[in-house]
């Protein structure tokens, strides 16, 4: 069964995620509060943080740099793009 939450990235009704997919609080916070669609989006982001800054996700320092970027995309002023990033074609 699905459920559905008002997303706060979305402003919307949407489909809540079923499980929490990043750890703690904040993992807490976005499935009380994010959509699935929401997630994918992050997801993308992530995937331009990661490329655009050259880290690797299991470095513990760069891991805190993604969870902030994540707190800022669901729950702040929204996940910056890096300097001179142009989205490909």
């Amino acid at each position: 069964m699905t459920r559905t939450v008002h997303c706060i990235k979305l402003d919307k009704d949407a489909e809540g995620l079923d499980a929490p997919t990043a750890p703690g609080e904040l993992g807490q916070r976005i499935v009380e509060n994010g959509s699935k669609e929401a997630r994918k989006l992050w997801l993308g982001q992530q995937t331009i943080l990661i490329n655009e800054h050259r880290i690797s996700p299991l470095a513990p320092e760069s891991r805190k740099f993604l969870e902030n970027e994540m707190e800022k995309f669901f729950f702040g002023g929204g996940s910056e793009l890096p300097g001179g990033f142009v989205m490909p074609k």
